[in-house]
């Protein structure tokens, strides 16, 4: 039986929904797609009208899984500042988890916590990176706060 599907999301684009009841602690998706360089992933990228729309998930070996290439419906999931879900990795596989129990038809979310380098930002980042979640606890933006 299956347990989420995608479709047309409140926050963003699209998102991924449970079918069903989830428990805390359960994996739900393996984030998939083409790993490789952040170089290459980032040429793939360049040019495109919408750039910082990505799908691009960071290994900890300092390669990247591009879920725009080959990827499953874990691409779709979106940010959340108090998210409901997390990513685990694993051999440099990378896995979304429940974080606590899920309701049929609740969004799943993750906490992206992005990290841009120094010579990336511009000064309109904060907009560009903007967090769409509402929670009264949302920091404003999908940018990792140090």
């Amino acid at each position: 039986m299956r347990r989420v599907i995608t479709r047309r999301s409140p926050i963003h684009g699209k998102g991924v929904f449970a079918l069903r009841e989830l428990a805390a602690g359960e994996r739900i998706l393996e984030y998939r797609g083409l790993v490789t360089t952040w170089r290459e992933a980032a040429n793939h990228c360049s040019g495109r009208e919408n750039e910082e729309h990505t799908f691009l998930f960071g290994l900890s070996d300092g390669r990247v899984i591009d879920g725009g290439r080959g990827g499953n419906s874990a691409r779709w999931l979106n940010h959340a500042c108090n998210a409901n879900c997390e990513a685990v990795e694993e051999s440099n596989r990378v896995f979304i988890e429940t974080i606590r129990a899920i309701a049929p038809g609740e969004e799943l979310f993750i906490d992206y916590s992005l990290e841009l380098p120094r010579s990336g930002r511009r000064r309109d980042t904060r907009e560009t990176y903007r967090c769409h979640c509402g929670a009264p606890s949302c920091r404003g933006t999908m940018l990792r706060c140090t």
